[in-house]
Parts: structure tokens; C-alpha cells; sequence
């Protein structure tokens, strides 16, 4: 695991300051959200095709990560506050007893996934919305919880060297994802200024 995030996290955090550091040296704040399609170039296609795709999987993905913790929150809560429900408890077995299915589930998670949808189509503002996602869940997932719970597991002792180090470079996280967040903000803002839903543009 320790091998795997590293190796997730040094590759994500490569190519994210590439596209952001030079893409800003190169273009300033005229710098394209997408730079496969940004420069109006759909060239060659294969290329744009397999971006595409990549972006798809790397979504497809990291919806269900993000997702599933909300899913048991309300799934949870919901089974708490009416325990009797026969909907909410229901549980089916379905090819052979090998995989369980819940009516509630299926309903909830369903419902979820078409309102984030419609959400998404109706402010299609990609880039900013995804940029503060990531901002808002960078520091808590990547940095503070990873390092808390290694410094809990190697019994990390306070104020010394190891403890203080990674306290710096949590704090540092943190001050990037309030940055990163509030460059996401103001671009959510300029956005909404000339947005009319629903209209062709």
C-alpha cells in the first residue's frame, strides 16, 4: 500500500505541475482548461481519443472513491433513524447467492447519480469545480489523515524532528489547498457572471 500510494501520488502531483506550471509559464491565465482541445486543434484525433479515455477511467474511478463514503453515511443514518423498514433492510440474493442486492440501495445510489448528472449539465463549469474538489479533498485525504495515522503506527514521539517535519509539510498542504481552493472559487464566480442555464451558446 505504501509502495502503491507513492507511486499514485508522485505521478498524479508530476503530471498536475507540468500541466499547471508550464501551462501557465507558456500562456499566463489564457491557459487552456483542456490542453488536448483548449487551443482549438482536434489533431491528431487517435491522440484526443485516448486522452478522452484516459480521463474517463481516472473519473469513472475516482467518482466511486469519493462516493462511497457518502453512500454509507446515508445508508447508515437511514437504517438508524427507521430500523423497521422493511425497504431500507431488505436484502436479496441474486445469482446464486454469490452477490447481495438491496432495494435501497439500488434506489439511493441511482437517484444520487442522476442528480450529480443533472447538476453537472446544468453548470457545466468543469474545470473550476473539479479544481475546488480537489483542492477541498487534497490536503484531508492525501496529507493530514496518511500522515497522522503513520506517525500514530510508528508511535512518532511530539516536537521531534520526524513529528515536526511532517507537521511543516502537512501545514504547507493545507496553505496550497486554501490557495488552489480560492483560485477555484473566484474562477466559479467569473464564471456564473455571464451563465444562463439551459441556453446554447
Amino acid at each position: 500500500m505504501k509502495k502503491a500510494s507513492f507511486i499514485g501520488v508522485s505521478t498524479t502531483t508530476t503530471f498536475y505541475m507540468l500541466c499547471g506550471v508550464l501551462g501557465y509559464a507558456a500562456f499566463g491565465n489564457d491557459a487552456p482548461g483542456n490542453f488536448l482541445t483548449g487551443f482549438g486543434f482536434y489533431d491528431p484525433f487517435w491522440l484526443i481519443d485516448v486522452g478522452n479515455v484516459c480521463i474517463a477511467v481516472h473519473l469513472i474511478g475516482a467518482y466511486q472513491v469519493f462516493c462511497q463514503p457518502i453512500y454509507q453515511f446515508v445508508e447508515a443514518w437511514a437504517r438508524s433513524r427507521w430500523p423497521d423498514a422493511a425497504f431500507l433492510n431488505a436484502e436479496h440474493t441474486v445469482a446464486g447467492g454469490r452477490f447481495s442486492v438491496s432495494p435501497f440501495r439500488l434506489v439511493w445510489r441511482t437517484a444520487y447519480v442522476v442528480v450529480t448528472a443533472l447538476v453537472a449539465m446544468v453548470f457545466p463549469f468543469f474545470n473550476d469545480f473539479l479544481g475546488l474538489i480537489g483542492a477541498v479533498s487534497f490536503w484531508p485525504l492525501t496529507v493530514y489523515f496518511p500522515i497522522q495515522m503513520y506517525m500514530a503506527q510508528a508511535k512518532t514521539r511530539r516536537f521531534s524532528p520526524a513529528w515536526t517535519w511532517m507537521n511543516v509539510l502537512s501545514y504547507a498542504c493545507l496553505f496550497i489547498s486554501l490557495l488552489a481552493a480560492a483560485g477555484s472559487v473566484q474562477g466559479l464566480v467569473k464564471d456564473l457572471k455571464g451563465y444562463k442555464p439551459f441556453e446554447v451558446s
